[in-house]
């Protein structure tokens, strides 16, 4: 007992008054992206490692095209990965019991936990990996995150068949999904990018209760987890390059900045959020803007990660934001709670000329 106690207690680890630390300063060493048709023909194509697939409709083959996604960007992302597999798979996506999610991991032979945040699960994941490394539980964690548009309109709105007219404050669901190897810094090296911090979300519910308007269902959350990680670090929008949230789109990104102006936090030019920057909306229908669990995931991959690499960028907060209704919750008149994780990301490279 002497022995346990005798470690770093868990204050030492945390600032303020719920963000966590990782001084050991886990790496980011291996991610990949993989996108379907419509998500690789958009702004960011030349960034994924795979896109332009034709997209899967509906069952039989729609949970096995979903799976296929994670599938093959875990691959990647563990292809020729030196020093054995990661100890430990995190991963999820938005369909009943994370069937894609363990579908694919049953070809990987590591074990694994599903998780569960909607399209907050990318930084929950990610989350819960530093924590893993930073404490000396594993070496290595894979987190992986998909999303598919037809399997999830099908289980959360209607069958794309039915031919439902969808309104402006609509999302599109991407066909996406990424994998991300955290480890150790000893296996990034000095250059590579860190897991600085992490705040984990409350649950925020303002009394939303239409599915296809999510972005408002989600920025409060996204406001709350932002303001509460800049209170615990001491930090302003200006100490990040960009504070990325995940889903938010059009409307939500316009709530979520008046949520902070109202608490005296103004974003700036700092805010982009990837439901605006996947797709190329005079090209594609996609209506207020993307979402989806491998959206935020695919779109860090392509676009934020690489940027962190090379030093163009030297902080950055994510804040990924999941809407956390059910297909039974919002046709029985409940309202949409949400949350938002945040995770603070900082490159080692040099500074860019």
């Amino acid at each position: 007992m002497s022995a346990l106690l005798a470690g770093p207690r868990p204050a030492a680890r945390r600032v303020g008054a719920g963000t966590w630390t990782f001084p050991s300063r886990p790496r980011l060493v291996r991610w990949a992206s993989v996108v379907g048709r419509l998500e690789g023909e958009g702004p960011l194509a030349a960034g994924f490692d795979e896109g332009g697939r034709g997209r899967r409709r509906g069952p039989p083959r729609g949970a096995a095209a979903a799976a296929a996604g994670g599938r093959r960007a875990a691959r990647r992302a563990l292809d020729g990965l030196k020093g054995g597999p990661p100890e430990l798979h995190l991963g999820g996506d938005l369909l009943d019991q994370n069937t894609p999610t363990h579908f694919a991991a049953r070809d990987l032979d590591i074990p694994a936990f599903g998780l569960f945040s909607a399209c907050a699960t990318l930084t929950a994941g990610l989350a819960e990996a530093a924590l893993a490394v930073d404490g000396g539980f594993c070496r290595r964690v894979l987190v992986t995150v998909s999303s598919h548009h037809e399997t999830a309109e099908r289980q959360y709105r209607f069958p794309i068949e039915f031919g439902h007219q969808r309104p402006a404050t609509a999302q599109w669901t991407a066909t996406a999904a990424a994998a991300f190897v955290v480890a150790g810094a000893e296996e990034g090296g000095a250059d590579g990018v860190a897991i600085a911090s992490a705040t984990p979300g409350r649950v925020i519910d303002y009394g939303i209760s239409d599915p296809y308007d999510m972005g408002s269902a989600m920025a409060p959350a996204a406001a709350d987890t932002i303001e509460r990680h800049l209170r615990d670090t001491g930090r302003s929008p200006r100490d990040y390059d960009a504070i990325v949230t995940g889903d938010l789109a059009e409307v939500g990104s316009e709530l979520l900045r008046i949520l902070l102006g109202e608490r005296g936090i103004e974003l700036g030019d700092r805010h982009e959020d990837c439901g605006l920057l996947l797709y190329d909306r005079r090209r594609h229908d996609v209506h207020a803007g993307g979402s989806g669990a491998g959206q935020c995931a695919a779109v860090f991959a392509a676009r934020h990660l690489p940027a962190l690499r090379a030093g163009r960028l030297r902080r950055v907060l994510l804040v990924a934001t999941g809407a956390l209704l059910s297909p039974t919750t919002y046709r029985q008149g409940e309202s949409i709670p949400a949350v938002a994780h945040a995770v603070a990301f900082e490159s080692g490279a040099p500074e860019a000329g």
